[in-house]
C-alpha cells in the first residue's frame, strides 16, 4: 500500500536566471533528490510558495510537511518577508507540523524558535563539507558516522533553540544537524545541491570568498557528496 506525503517547498530566494537553465531552481532541486531517494511505495506531492512575495499555505493543514530552502538574504536582515517567515515557522512549531529547513531554512528555524544565528567567525564554507554524527536518531538510516554535504554558508547556528537535540557538527561549523522534537528537522548542508551547481556559485563569488576559500572548495568537489543517503534520512522523518 503507497504512502503520500505533500511538500510545501517555502521559498525564499531564486536560483539566479544566468544558472536556471542548467540547474533549474530550488524548488526543483529539493523535488529531484527527494524523489530519486524515495521507496516504491512512497509518493510526494508538491506545492511552492514564494515567501518573498508573501505567498503562504491558507492553514497549515494545506501540506503534510514543509522545506525552507536556502537563500542569499541572512535570517537576521531587517526584511518583512523574513519576520513573516520567522513568524510562519512559529506557526507550524505550534501545530507540530512537519518542517524541514536547510541552510537559510536551518539558520531561520534556530533564531525564530530562541536559538541563535550568526556571521561565522570562520568565514564562508564552500565545496563539500564532512559532518560527524553526535547523535544518531532512528531516521538516520542507513546509519553512517559521519557525513559529506555540499555547503554554501557564512552564517551558522550558533546556539540551540530550547528542547534542540544536536545530531551532527564539525569543528568548522559546531551545529550542522539538528531536530526539535519529532517535527523540525534542521540542516546546514544542501543536499539538493550538485557538484556543477556548487563550482557555478563558487565562481561567481571567488573574490569574495578569496583564493584559498576557493582553491580549497573546488578542490574539495572531488569527495564522496553524501546528497542520497541524507535525502533517504529526511523522507524517513517526514514518513515517520
Amino acid at each position: 500500500m503507497s504512502r503520500s506525503c505533500r511538500i510545501g517547498v517555502l521559498q525564499p530566494d531564486a536560483v539566479l536566471p544566468e544558472f536556471q537553465a542548467e540547474f533549474g531552481d530550488y524548488p526543483g532541486m529539493v523535488r529531484d533528490v527527494l524523489a530519486a531517494a524515495a521507496k516504491p511505495d512512497e509518493r510526494l506531492e508538491w506545492a511552492v510558495y514564494d515567501v518573498c512575495q508573501g505567498e503562504y499555505p491558507a492553514t497549515p493543514e494545506e501540506c503534510d510537511a514543509y522545506v525552507i530552502t536556502g537563500s542569499r538574504a541572512s535570517v537576521y536582515d531587517d526584511d518583512d518577508w523574513i519576520r513573516a517567515l520567522e513568524d510562519y515557522v512559529k506557526t507550524l512549531h505550534a501545530h507540530r507540523s512537519k518542517l524541514v529547513g536547510i541552510c537559510f531554512g536551518h539558520q531561520m528555524v534556530a533564531r525564530a524558535l530562541g536559538g541563535e544565528t550568526r556571521g561565522a567567525e570562520a568565514g564562508w564554507g564552500v565545496g563539500i563539507a564532512a559532518s560527524d554524527v553526535v547523535g544518531a536518531a532512528e531516521f538516520m538510516q542507513p546509519a553512517r558516522s559521519s557525513f559529506n554535504l555540499i555547503v554554501s554558508h557564512r552564517d551558522q547556528v550558533t546556539a540551540l533553540p530550547e528542547g534542540a537535540t544536536l545530531h551532527a557538527g564539525s569543528d568548522f561549523c559546531p551545529v550542522s544537524m539538528f531536530t526539535v522534537g519529532s517535527h523540525i528537522l534542521a540542516l546546514q548542508g544542501h543536499p539538493e545541491f550538485i557538484g556543477g551547481y556548487s563550482a557555478a556559485l563558487m565562481n561567481m563569488r571567488r573574490e569574495i570568498l578569496g583564493e584559498a576559500t576557493w582553491s580549497n572548495g573546488m578542490a574539495s568537489l572531488a569527495m564522496d557528496n553524501d546528497r542520497e543517503i541524507v535525502a533517504r534520512w529526511i523522507l524517513n522523518f517526514l514518513f515517520d
